[in-house]
């Protein structure tokens, strides 16, 4: 066991906000385990660890220990062999007060593997019934989710338990974004199988400046390096990066970057009050082919919105739904069964929205009187309002 004591300075993170406290890791561990100890009521210090062959994992503020071993992982972390060297338990000094913050970190190397912590999978789900809706050129409207959380980051729920609460809102796709971590995309596919719902392997790209949703089989993305970075990782790997709840308060969008991901998170569970329109304000700022998209950033029941809500459609070819997000081929809406706008081609069908108004990209208006009524599509964003300028659902 090795003790590391120390205490960080305002001086300290405005020099460098990540740090790290070196471990000697010696040929034949089978596991290596840290513990972070400060008071949280005073900062906060995020967590992770680095090895000499790479990243091995990060679990911001939400965890304050983990352990490493060929088999098995603590959730966020990486599993496999601990090669011999030196490793880093990686600091980030996300919130020092003016008098510092004292902070010891434990290390503890075995050649011993403690046993796999297990969980139980839970029953499959009664799914909530799908809604009708009409091809498109034989592709079909999807219901899904771009922004949710598990025990891999700051989450409650395992993957199976999201997977299946997805199911009982009526989702057909999810896609799950930890925080600065892939660990959880092993176990995807299985529970994606098991419970019946296309769990799209995504990662959120999280600093201290803005958060991007990373989506696709693509390899980590090091949040440490520069956005434009990012966006060329992403771009090669085939994947999609799009910009997080970017008016969210503490973590709004602040990150220079000179090629402007297309995809942005517009509606996002934090839009609590949709007659503000400064999330519109921004998309149209942002750059002017915006695809817009929506997330619950679910993370736990009580705390941010449902998976679903909002709702992201997405016209898919054969179920891609990566394909049909790149294309743009996106609507969202405040739920599985709320008031909806897609388009159908050169026409836009209004679901459900009696008494809404339609305003088109060039700012006239219609007043949606039915159930389901069809009107001409132009090109741009669609919006539906409310008689009290309300948005309840959004169209490219």
């Amino acid at each position: 066991m090795t003790v590391h004591q120390g205490r960080w300075t305002m001086e300290d993170r405005a020099e460098q906000i990540m740090r790290s406290v070196p471990v000697e890791v010696p040929p034949g561990t089978a596991a290596l385990s840290v513990e972070l100890a400060y008071d949280r009521a005073r900062g906060v210090l995020d967590l992770g660890c680095e090895g000499p062959a790479g990243f091995r994992g990060w679990s911001g503020g939400a965890r304050d220990r983990y352990t490493i071993t060929p088999g098995w992982a603590t959730p966020g972390y990486l599993p496999g062999e601990l090669e011999p060297g030196v490793w880093h338990v990686l600091l980030r000094l996300h919130r020092v007060p003016t008098d510092g913050l004292d902070f010891t970190v434990t290390t503890t190397v075995s050649d011993k593997s403690p046993n796999q912590p297990t969980h139980e999978q839970p029953p499959s789900p009664e799914r909530m019934q799908r809604r009708p809706l009409p091809e498109v050129d034989g592709r079909t409207w999807l219901a899904g989710d771009l922004h949710s959380h598990t025990v891999h980051s700051d989450g409650s729920s395992t993957v199976s338990e999201l997977a299946v609460l997805a199911v009982q809102r009526g989702l057909d796709f999810l896609a799950v974004t930890d925080h600065n971590t892939v660990s959880h995309h092993p176990e995807l596919a299985p529970a994606g199988a098991r419970y019946g719902i296309d769990l799209i392997p995504g990662q959120e790209v999280t600093t201290d400046r803005g958060h991007a949703n990373a989506w696709g089989p693509i390899g980590w993305v090091d949040f440490r390096r520069p956005v434009d970075d990012w966006v060329a990782a992403v771009g090669r790997d085939g994947g999609i990066l799009s910009i997080n709840h970017p008016l969210g308060g503490d973590c709004a969008w602040r990150q220079p970057v000179t090629d402007r991901p297309r995809h942005a998170e517009i509606w996002h569970s934090g839009w609590f009050d949709r007659t503000w329109g400064a999330p519109l304000a921004w998309a149209d700022a942002w750059r002017p082919d915006v695809i817009p998209v929506g997330g619950s950033d679910y993370h736990r029941p009580g705390s941010d919105g449902l998976p679903g809500n909002p709702t992201t459609w997405v016209l898919a070819d054969d179920g891609d739904v990566l394909g049909g997000l790149a294309a743009g081929r996106v609507a969202i809406n405040a739920g599985p069964q709320e008031a909806l706008l897609i388009r159908l081609g050169d026409e836009l069908l209004a679901l459900d929205a009696d008494g809404t108004v339609l305003i088109r990209p060039d700012g006239s208006r219609a007043v949606i009187r039915g159930d389901r009524v069809l009107l001409p599509a132009g090109d741009g964003l669609h919006l539906l309002e409310t008689s009290s300028t309300e948005v309840v659902a959004i169209c490219r």
